[in-house]
């Protein structure tokens, strides 16, 4: 009897406004307990409502009457009821499987929101993101967002967003994890985890899909980037041209290259090299014109890669003594620790390219441009000796049995 009447004082006292009667947290009515954001209330990540209830995804809550074991008299089994009823997806506590590390500061920093109702420390959450190993533990980061967002809008009135810091860590985390999805989610800048999104956030999405080749994944992130109002920076073009050129891609190169120059891009001169790389791989001497002359706008000299690509202009359109003229201007230009770099290049450029840029033209061409890059190829070599250039290239490979030129 003793420990019945003991039971139900603790569960009148427990009767706190924390479950039930805190207006600070829950909706009087219940009817619903967080309003869809429009886009009014979204703009520049600051105009949340003060009175946005600290709940979502759920629409009514129970009690499951087995885990109230009030008779044993501990605020433990309470506060675990408690806990269930504030993981606003089930899943994260049930299903899913994230590791232990995680699980403990997700744990550690849901009871400082909801028992103690205080912010739990900035290091708990950098913690966090540094212990996440995989899927489910970039649930529960996300999850944490959530909430913490809501704590800060609902309990400390900070309408403000996290600073853009968090968010490329939660980028970073995501890339690093693989958890692509919600990586994409930390892109969009109306968002219910209070991150702000930047274009660091999206450069490491993009750094993972340039290590993996991944293309659509590219192509999704720019995308966003456009949705969300990102803008390009000369970085961006720097990794979205090296995945382009890795996946072997001169349509999405084309139609990217335009957007950077449209938007004012000042480019760099590593995106300029894998650019014009690219043309006078496909053989495309009107764009690599064209590059060339953007390029000159903004830099005086060429680099090595540069200047091989209108040199190799210059052999596609039968001009062997221009192309040797460049490769002249390179050696008087270059630095000495780079100039070694011109006879790899040439070497290169004799047995490596001819093969690439015919593969790439159309059947009936094919034959033509074989017969007078075999010509005009050796008239360059020969006329960068008159220069007095020390050449040393096997002009034998161009007609080499495996290759296409024989």
């Amino acid at each position: 009897m003793q420990v019945i009447s003991h039971a139900r004082r603790l569960s009148r006292a427990l009767k706190s406004p924390i479950i039930l009667n805190s207006d600070r947290f829950i909706s009087s009515d219940f009817r619903f307990l967080e309003a869809p954001l429009t886009s009014l209330q979204c703009r520049n990540h600051h105009t949340f409502s003060s009175k946005t209830p600290c709940f979502s995804d759920i629409g009514v809550l129970h009690r499951d009457d087995s885990k109230q074991s009030f008779a044993k008299g501990t605020m433990a089994d309470v506060f675990d009821d408690v806990k269930g009823m504030f993981c606003f997806r089930s899943k994260y506590c049930t299903e899913s499987s994230p590791t232990e590390a995680v699980k403990e500061l997700y744990d550690k920093m849901l009871e400082s929101v909801v028992g103690q109702r205080t912010m739990p420390p900035n290091a708990w959450l950098w913690s966090l993101l540094e212990n996440c190993k995989n899927n489910d533990d970039i649930k529960l980061l996300f999850d944490i967002l959530q909430n913490l967002r809501r704590f800060r809008l609902s309990n400390l009135r900070i309408h403000a967003d996290f600073n853009c810091n968090l968010c490329r860590e939660v980028a970073k985390t995501c890339a690093r994890v693989g958890a692509l999805d919600y990586g994409k989610k930390a892109l969009w800048k109306h968002n219910v985890y209070g991150l702000t999104p930047s274009i660091g956030s999206a450069h490491h999405l993009l750094l993972y899909a340039k290590a993996h080749n991944d293309a659509k994944l590219m192509v999704e992130i720019m995308k966003l980037l456009k949705r969300n109002d990102l803008p390009l920076q000369s970085g961006t073009a720097d990794i979205i041209f090296s995945i382009c050129y890795n996946t072997d891609n001169w349509e999405l190169m084309s139609k990217y290259s335009k957007k950077f120059v449209k938007a004012g891009v000042k480019l760099r001169k590593t995106s300029f090299d894998v650019w014009m790389e690219f043309a006078a791989k496909t053989g495309d001497t009107e764009a690599l014109w064209k590059i060339e002359k953007l390029r000159s706008e903004s830099m005086k000299q060429h680099s090595l890669v540069t200047g091989f690509s209108c040199a190799k202009g210059f052999l596609l359109e039968h001009k062997p003594e221009d192309a040797a003229a460049v490769i002249q201007v390179l050696n008087q230009t270059l630095s000495d620790a780079k100039k070694p770099g011109i006879m790899a290049e040439l070497q290169k450029l004799v047995s490596d390219w001819p093969l690439e840029v015919i593969k790439r033209q159309k059947e009936e061409d094919r034959k033509a441009l074989a017969a007078s890059l075999k010509s005009d190829i050796p008239a360059m070599v020969s006329g960068l000796l008159n220069m007095g250039l020390d050449v040393n290239v096997n002009v034998e490979d161009l007609t080499r049995e495996e290759g296409i030129l024989y």
